[in-house]
C-alpha cells in the first residue's frame, strides 16, 4: 500500500486557557492556502462562540472520529482534523483511520459572533490535553474562540515548536474525495424532531453483528422504523455503532436529517446531520464497517478524460473558498457547460479542492493541506487502464470494443445511454455500483482518443489510437 508522511508544524499546542479576560480557546494552525497564497500559520477567526459548550463537544465529535479506526481498532488513527474558513462560517472536518466514516462540523454565522471570519484551509492542532480540557468544560459562559495564531505572534514566531508526522495512505486520499462525491448523489430521506432523534439513537444496536445484512431505516411517522430490505425511501446504514461519535451531541439536537442514495437493494452510503443551535454535525458513512470510500469508483469516470483535467483548472481559478457554489454561475463564468462543470468539480474533489454539504447540497470550496493529487495518479484501476492503452490492449469495433488483459480478453459494451458493461468478474459482482472496471475505464479512453482524432492531446489520446489501430 502506497503512503508517504505527513508533516504538521504548529507554532505551540491548541490549548484552552481561563484569564482576567474569560476562557480562551486556541486552536493552532499549520501550513495551509489563504487567499493570499501558503502561509506557515493562517489565522481564520478570533471572536466569541454563541454556545460555547456544544462547540466544544462538536469540535470533540469530529476529534473521535479523525483518531478512529472502526474496522481493525488496534490501529488508530491520527491526523488532525481539517479547518476551512468560509467567509461565513468555519467548518472542521476529519476522516477515519479506516477510510470509512467522514465527520463535519459546520459553526454557522449564527455560532460565531463578533468577528469576520477569514478564508482559507490548514490543519488545526486537537491534542489530548486539550481534549481533556474541552471534555470538562460546562456552562455557557462566553468563550473566546481564536484560530490561528495571537496577532502579535504572526510576525514574532521564530519557528515551530510542535511537529507531528503522521502516515498518509494513498487510500486515506481517495476514500476522503469519494465520500464528497457520493454526498452529491444524496437526497433527504427522513427528519425527526431532536427528542425523536436521541430516542432513535439510543435505540440502536452497538454492533452489526459478524455475518448479519446491513441495517435499513425508513422514516415512519415522527420516527424512524428499521427494516431488514431496502424498502423505497428506506436509507441503509451499515455499522450503527459508527455513529457513536453522535452521542456527544444528543443533549443539545434540535433535528436529525437523514441522507441517501435512491435504493436499487445493494449497501449504500448514507449521511447524519445533527442540527445544533447555530452549527451542525455531519457523519457519512461508508456502505460496509469492512470497506471504506476509497474502493467506491465514484471518481474514475471524471479522472479519465483530459478534457475534465483542463476544465478542473479553469473552473479552478474561479474558486474563493465559497460556502455554496453554484454551477450555474461557474458556467455562465467559465464559458463551460454546467455537465462539464460538474465533472470539474468531481475532479477538483479528488485533489481535495472542494467538498459537497448535503445540508446545502452545494459544493463548498476548501483546498485540503496534503499532496491529494498523489491520490488520482496513484488510483489503481486508473493506473491499470492506462497501461492497458500503453500496451495496445485495447481494439474497438462500434458499440463493442474487447479488452486483452491477463492472458483472457474481455468484451466491453456501450449502452445507448453511454453506460459500459464489461464481462469480466468485478463488473459481474458490482454492476458499476463501485464504478467502472479497470477494462471499461481504457476503453472510454480509448473511445475519448478516438474521437478527439488527431487533434487529441496527452498520452490518453496517442495510446487510445494505438489501441484502436489493432
Amino acid at each position: 500500500m502506497t503512503r508517504s508522511v505527513q508533516a504538521l508544524a504548529y507554532a505551540r499546542p491548541s490549548a484552552l486557557e481561563s484569564g482576567d479576560s474569560g476562557r480562551l480557546l486556541g486552536l493552532e494552525t499549520a501550513g495551509g492556502l489563504t487567499p493570499r497564497g501558503a502561509e506557515a500559520r493562517p489565522r481564520f477567526f478570533a471572536g466569541f462562540l454563541s454556545s460555547p459548550q456544544i462547540a466544544a463537544r462538536g469540535l470533540l465529535a469530529v476529534a473521535d472520529v479523525a483518531a478512529a479506526r472502526y474496522h481493525q481498532r488496534m490501529r488508530p488513527g491520527s491526523l488532525d482534523p481539517v479547518v476551512t474558513g468560509n467567509g461565513d462560517r468555519l467548518r472542521f472536518e476529519s476522516f477515519s483511520g479506516c477510510g470509512g466514516v467522514y465527520a463535519r462540523l459546520d459553526v454557522l454565522s449564527a455560532g460565531l459572533d463578533g468577528a469576520e471570519t477569514g478564508h482559507g484551509t490548514t490543519n488545526v492542532d486537537v491534542n489530548n490535553p486539550l481534549r481533556e480540557a474541552l471534555s470538562r468544560l460546562t456552562g455557557d459562559d462566553p468563550l473566546h474562540l481564536r484560530v490561528g495564531p495571537e496577532e502579535l505572534a504572526v510576525t514574532t514566531l521564530d519557528g515551530p515548536v510542535v511537529e507531528k508526522r503522521v502516515p498518509l495512505p494513498d487510500r486515506w486520499l481517495r476514500g476522503f474525495a469519494e465520500a464528497q462525491v457520493a454526498s452529491a448523489g444524496f437526497d433527504l430521506r427522513a427528519e425527526l424532531s431532536g427528542a425523536e432523534a436521541v430516542r432513535f439513537l439510543r435505540s440502536l444496536p452497538r454492533s452489526q453483528g459478524r455475518g448479519r445484512g446491513p441495517l435499513w431505516v425508513v422514516q415512519s411517522g415522527r420516527t424512524l422504523r428499521p427494516t431488514t430490505r431496502p424498502v423505497p425511501g428506506a436509507v441503509c446504514l451499515a455499522g450503527p455503532e459508527r455513529l457513536v461519535a453522535l452521542e456527544r451531541m444528543l443533549r443539545h439536537a434540535t433535528a436529525l436529517r437523514v441522507y441517501g442514495p435512491v435504493p436499487d437493494g445493494r449497501p449504500a452510503p448514507s449521511a447524519w446531520e445533527v442540527e445544533l443551535p447555530g452549527m451542525r454535525l455531519t457523519l457519512t458513512l461508508s456502505p460496509d464497517p469492512a470497506r471504506g470510500f476509497s474502493g467506491e469508483g465514484g471518481v474514475l469516470e471524471a479522472l479519465a478524460t483530459e478534457e475534465a483535467a483542463g476544465d478542473a483548472e479553469l473552473v479552478s481559478v474561479l474558486l474563493a473558498w465559497e460556502p455554496r457554489i453554484d454551477p450555474a454561475d461557474l458556467a455562465e463564468q467559465s464559458g463551460l457547460s454546467v455537465d462539464r462543470v460538474r465533472a470539474a468539480l468531481t475532479r477538483l474533489g479528488t485533489a481535495g479542492r472542494v467538498g459537497y454539504d448535503v445540508a446545502d447540497a452545494a459544493y463548498f470550496h476548501r483546498e485540503l493541506p496534503y499532496d491529494a493529487d498523489r491520490a488520482e495518479r496513484h488510483n489503481p484501476r486508473l493506473v491499470a487502464a492506462r497501461a492497458l492503452l500503453a500496451e495496445g490492449a485495447v481494439a474497438l469495433a462500434g458499440e463493442l470494443a474487447s479488452v486483452a488483459s491477463a492472458d483472457r480478453r474481455y468484451q466491453v459494451r456501450e449502452s445507448a445511454g453511454g453506460r459500459l458493461s464489461c464481462t469480466c468478474a468485478w463488473w459481474a459482482e458490482y454492476r458499476g455500483r463501485r464504478g467502472p472496471c479497470k477494462h471499461a475505464l481504457a476503453v472510454r479512453m480509448a473511445r475519448r482518443g478516438a474521437v478527439a482524432g488527431t487533434t487529441g492531446t496527452g498520452d490518453d489520446a496517442a495510446v487510445s489510437a494505438m489501441g484502436g489501430a489493432r
